[in-house]
């Protein structure tokens, strides 16, 4: 279905590079692949020394183990960081951990030292420092380029990633067998330095707010609530775990297929990864083509279903030439799902909350991912290959039909991005950041006849204070004066109080004037604020001041 016209401004770049015409995103997004090609070649090389010096399976189970359960346990708090600090440095900061650890690491095996517990630590260290990382990049895309290219961006970042890693297992295997071991984890050291030195040379512009930082305990559940509040996010959330947990089986039973159905050895193994990496890759640059015939929910469907055909070929076939080729359309439908879900991400996401918003996102994603390689492991286990991919190929057709209830929805019609212009109303008590909570009253006049729409704009409006900030919302009716409409919100402190306003977009503001216009009387709605008191037994004279400084 194509898209209807009339939709306002398309934001889809004139090309797919257009954002490498960007010098500070270009620049980071190519020391970037040269890390994830280090980073490639350092798995195969902790996989194959763990094999080396440890003789339990378990222990080399875990290299991979080791390498993705950061990603999934410090999302949200790494997504926290990156939009409570600069993104920057918290870049900056995640590289050098990295760097170190990858260092250590090398140095250690170079000298002799080698303990399985202290390969699988590095890795992990390694890994807490990816997952530091990846929430501030992604949530850095928006800062650094064009909203209109932000499409593009993500497109980007998704085709870089396939397209390294077509290439960067097999030369890692190169380098550990013609070079040793050393001389692979030292060339890993080396990628991790040179992002290090991009993101210290390159700077960008960052809107930032004259309010003190949020804690990290209400930081996340400010993102927390935001994404379970946020439509756009839910559904691309709920379609990118469902899509992760279907269609990991093409790669996770890869080499089996290689192995049982095609009798195939590493070169076989490797040509069909190339054919999954060029497939995403031509997939990667249609894919600003495609977003101008086809929705965004279009692009997904059809992705799924081109999944599904590579994996049901996969299933059926024992041809190297027809698995290569159902490997590309897989790649292109593998490259387009993922590009087009974090598109939807970014898009429904303002500057305030994106690090949060994306680190959620790729959490639910990565446990759909592990859930989708021990599922689909086990049915091979249990009962064959063939069925494993066959009923991979069938949950990717109801992903596809998923989307009839948790469709991507287009969003064109504004930017979510705050207007940060607010004026602190003036109050007669001494306030301090932390007073509070604050209770916040607005009193409107509403005619009977305009009851109805006035009760469907404040359900809107509800959804919209309660999104940035706003708590216990409630909307009471005056007994003795029908026409008397109270909306009461609270918020924990003055300076969340403060955020709240500062939260609000273009459409917070107009929903504002449609139900001013369904206000009567000469007067706009008063608004009143107030500060609870405690009315219990006698507190601590230190606390209470804390609280309440107008004492």
């Amino acid at each position: 279905m194509s898209k209807m016209a009339g939709a306002g401004p398309d934001p889809i770049s004139p090309t797919t590079f257009a954002p490498l015409r960007n010098p500070a995103f270009r620049s980071i997004w190519l020391a970037m692949q040269v890390s994830s090609l280090g980073w490639l070649m350092q798995t195969v090389a902790i996989s194959w020394l763990m094999a080396t010096v440890s003789t339990s399976d378990l222990m080399v189970a875990l290299v991979p183990a080791s390498s993705t359960l950061p990603a999934f346990i410090l999302s949200v708090f790494a997504g926290a960081i990156a939009d409570n600090f600069s993104r920057r440095r918290v870049m900056f900061a995640a590289r050098c951990l990295m760097a170190i650890a990858s260092a250590m690491l090398t140095a250690f095996v170079a000298l002799g030292f080698v303990d399985p517990w202290m390969i699988l630590g590095f890795s992990f260290l390694v890994a807490c420092g990816a997952a530091l990382n990846d929430p501030a990049w992604q949530a850095s895309v928006g800062d650094i380029v064009d909203r209109r290219d932000v499409p593009a961006a993500v497109t980007l970042l998704s085709v870089g990633f396939n397209t390294v890693r077509t290439v960067g297992p097999a030369l890692g295997g190169i380098v550990v067998a013609s070079f040793g071991l050393v001389s692979a984890l030292a060339v890993t050291t080396l990628s991790y330095l040179v992002p290090l030195g991009t993101i210290w040379r390159c700077t960008w512009k960052v809107r930032s707010l004259p309010l003190p930082r949020e804690s990290m305990r209400i930081a996340i559940y400010d993102g927390l609530r935001f994404t379970a509040m946020s439509s756009e996010i839910k559904a691309a959330t709920t379609r990118g775990t469902l899509f992760g947990l279907a269609s990991t089986a093409i790669l996770a039973l890869l080499p089996l297929v290689v192995r049982d159905q095609l009798a195939g050895g590493p070169l076989a193994f490797g040509t069909l990864m190339a054919g999954f990496g060029t497939g995403a890759v031509f997939g990667g640059l249609s894919n600003n083509m495609l977003r101008r015939i086809l929705s965004e929910e279009w692009l997904m469907k059809l992705s799924c279903v081109a999944c599904a055909a590579c994996s049901l070929s996969l299933a059926l076939s024992s041809s190297l030439a027809v698995a290569a080729i159902a490997l590309a359309v897989g790649g292109a439908g593998w490259v387009t799902a993922w590009s087009r879900l974090g598109v939807s991400v970014q898009l429904a996401s303002p500057r305030w909350v994106v690090g949060r918003t994306i680190s959620i996102y790729y959490a639910l994603v990565d446990g759909g991912i592990a859930a989708g390689s021990w599922v689909w492991g086990t049915v091979t286990q249990n009962y064959s290959l063939t069925v494993a991919l066959e009923g991979s190929a069938a949950a990717l057709l109801l992903v596809a039909a998923a989307g009839f209830l948790f469709p991507l929805r287009e969003r064109r019609e504004s930017e979510p991005d705050p207007l940060e212009e607010f004026n602190t109303p003036a109050v007669a008590l001494d306030l301090k950041p932390r007073s509070g909570p604050i209770v916040v009253k607005v009193e409107y006049l509403v005619p009977e006849e305009s009851e109805e729409a006035f009760l469907e704009l404040m359900r809107e409006r509800r959804h919209v204070q309660s999104r940035v900030g706003a708590r216990h919302w409630t909307l009471q009716r005056n007994l003795q004066e029908p026409s008397q409409w109270t909306e009461t919100f609270r918020t924990p402190t003055w300076t969340d109080y403060l955020r709240l306003n500062y939260r609000l977009t273009t459409a917070d503001k107009q929903l504002d004037e449609r139900v001013l216009q369904l206000h009567e009387g000469e007067l706009p709605p008063q608004t009143t604020l107030l500060i609870e008191r405690p009315t219990g037994p006698a507190r601590k004279a230190e606390q209470s001041s804390l609280l309440f400084p107008h004492r």
